[in-house]
C-alpha cells in the first residue's frame, strides 16, 4: 500500500528538515522545496495527499498556492504555516480555503494533530445521519456549504433565529468531516453561570476554589480532537472572552488553578441567535473573538422564507412523531396545510414540531384540521409576547449602552472629547446619548 505523500513549501531549511523529520515518522513521504515555482511543478508530477506552506515565499504568497491548488487539485488539502502571533495571516488563509494553519515556531504535537485530521480527509465518505429537510433553494445552498465546510478546519459562525436548526447545522459538519469519530461537543453558553464558565470550559485543579473537591476536566479537553459546538456565543462573559480568543489562538488551554497550560486539538463552531455585529458595535462582545470566531459564516434561513418546504417538513416531523410514540400515522387536512404555510412561524422549525406534537394528541381522529393546530391563539400569544419582549431588549439594549459610554467616560478620566473618540461617535452625538441616558 502506497504511504501518504505530503508538499512541504518552506523556504527555511531547518523548518522544511523539521517538518520532513516530523511527517517521517508519521509515515507519510514528503517533497519538500522552497518557492512557489518549485511548489506548482511538484504538484503537477506527483500525487499529494497534503500541501503545507509558508506565507511569505521568494517568489509569492502562499495564498496564491492555496487558491492554485483549490483550482488544480481540489481534493488536496492545504495548510498554512504562519508567524507566531500573527492571526490575520492565519485567517486570510482560511478565508482563502486553507484547510488550516500551523504557527511559527511549529507546535510538533499540533502539526501530528493537523497532518493525521487532513490525512483523515482521503479516507472519509460524506455520510452524515441526520439532515436538514427542505427543497427550497436556500436549503440547498445551506446543505452545499455545510459539505463544504466540512473539509475546513477553519472556525465557523452559524447566524439564524432560535429554533432554525443550528445546532444540526454544526452536527452536520462535524460528522461529514474527517474528526466524525472523535467527540461532538456542544454547550450552550447562556446555560452555564457566570462564576462557573471558566471552569467548566476550560477544567480546573483540586483545591483551586472552593467546592472544587476533584480534578476537573473542561469541555475543551472533552472535545479533545473532535469539535466545540459552542452555543448561544453571544452569552460568553466578557471576562471569560479573552481567555476564549487564547485557547482558540494558542490551540491551548489552562485550568483553573494550574500554572501550565494543556495543548488541546479542537475544531470551533459557534452559533447564536442575537446580532453579534450589533454587540460588538455596544462593546459588549470583544471585537477580535468575533472575527476569531466568525471566519467563515453560515446563514440558516427562517421557517417563513421558505413556505414551499412546510408540507415536507410536517409530514416528516408527523412521521418521526408516530414512529417515536408507537402510534398510527396523522396527517394533515389541506386546509391544515395552507393555514401553516400562512403562519409565520416566530420558533421556526421547533414552533412546528410542538404545534404538530400538540394537534397529534388533541385531534379526533387521525386527520389533523385547522383548528386542532391552534395557530391563530398561538399567533395572538406570540403578538402580545412580542411587545413584552420589545420592551425587554429596549431596557436591556439601553442599559448596554449607558455602561459602555460609563467605561469610555471614565476610561478617558470623563473628557467627553477623548470618550467620543474612544466611542468612534460625534462629540455632538456622545452630549446627545448622554441626556437621553440621563448622564449628563
Amino acid at each position: 500500500m502506497n504511504r501518504p505523500r505530503a508538499l512541504v513549501v518552506d523556504d527555511e531549511p531547518d523548518i522544511r528538515e523539521l517538518i520532513e523529520i516530523t511527517l517521517e515518522r508519521m509515515d507519510v513521504a514528503t517533497t519538500a522545496v522552497a518557492n512557489l515555482g518549485d511548489a506548482y511543478t511538484a504538484a503537477r508530477q506527483l500525487p499529494f495527499n497534503l500541501c503545507l506552506t509558508d506565507m511569505r515565499l521568494p517568489d509569492g504568497n502562499g495564498i496564491d498556492l492555496i487558491r492554485h491548488m483549490h483550482q488544480h487539485h481540489p481534493g488536496v488539502p492545504v495548510a498554512m504555516i504562519t508567524a507566531h502571533g500573527n492571526m490575520n495571516s492565519a485567517i486570510e488563509a482560511l478565508k482563502a480555503g486553507a484547510f488550516d494553519f500551523v504557527s511559527k515556531p511549529v507546535d510538533l504535537q499540533v502539526l501530528r494533530n493537523l497532518v493525521g485530521t487532513a490525512l483523515k480527509l482521503g479516507d472519509r465518505v460524506a455520510i452524515s445521519n441526520r439532515s436538514l429537510i427542505g427543497n427550497a433553494a436556500s436549503m440547498h445552498a445551506v446543505r452545499n456549504t455545510i459539505a463544504k465546510l466540512a473539509r475546513s478546519q477553519a472556525p465557523v459562525y452559524v447566524s439564524g433565529e432560535s429554533g432554525t436548526g443550528k445546532e444540526l447545522v454544526a452536527r452536520m459538519i462535524h460528522e461529514q468531516g474527517p474528526r466524525a469519530d472523535q467527540p461532538f461537543v456542544p454547550v450552550n453558553c447562556g446555560a452555564i453561570p457566570e462564576e462557573l464558565m471558566e471552569s467548566e470550559l476550560f477544567g480546573h485543579k483540586r483545591g483551586s476554589f472552593t467546592g472544587a473537591v476533584a480534578d476537573k476536566l473542561g469541555l475543551f479537553q472533552a472535545a479533545d480532537g473532535g469539535t466545540l459546538f459552542l452555543d448561544e456565543v453571544a452569552d460568553l462573559p466578557f471576562t471569560v472572552q479573552v481567555k476564549m480568543l487564547r485557547a482558540i489562538q494558542e490551540k491551548c488551554v489552562r485550568p483553573v488553578g494550574v500554572e501550565r497550560e494543556v495543548a488541546v486539538d479542537v475544531r470551533i463552531l459557534s452559533a447564536s441567535h442575537k446580532d453579534l455585529d450589533a454587540l460588538v458595535n455596544l462593546g459588549s462582545f470583544r471585537q477580535d473573538l468575533y472575527y476569531r470566531l466568525n471566519v467563515i459564516n453560515l446563514h440558516v434561513p427562517a421557517l417563513r422564507e421558505r413556505p414551499e418546504d412546510i408540507r415536507l417538513l410536517a409530514n416528516h416531523i408527523l412521521e418521526r412523531l408516530a414512529a417515536q410514540d408507537g402510534v398510527q400515522l396523522s396527517t394533515l387536512s389541506e386546509r391544515a396545510v395552507e393555514a401553516l404555510e400562512r403562519y409565520a412561524f416566530p420558533g421556526n422549525v421547533r414552533e412546528l414540531e410542538n404545534i404538530l406534537e400538540r394537534a397529534m394528541t388533541l385531534c379526533d381522529g387521525n386527520v389533523i384540521g385547522v383548528d386542532d393546530l391552534a395557530i391563530q391563539k398561538a399567533a395572538a400569544l406570540d403578538e402580545q409576547a412580542d411587545h413584552v419582549a420589545d420592551d425587554a431588549l429596549d431596557a436591556v439594549l439601553e442599559s448596554v449602552e449607558k455602561q459602555t459610554i460609563l467605561n469610555a467616560l471614565e476610561q478617558s478620566r470623563w473628557n467627553k472629547t477623548a470618550a467620543a473618540k474612544l466611542l468612534g461617535i460625534s462629540f455632538g452625538a456622545l452630549r446627545y446619548r448622554m441626556q437621553k441616558l440621563g448622564l449628563d
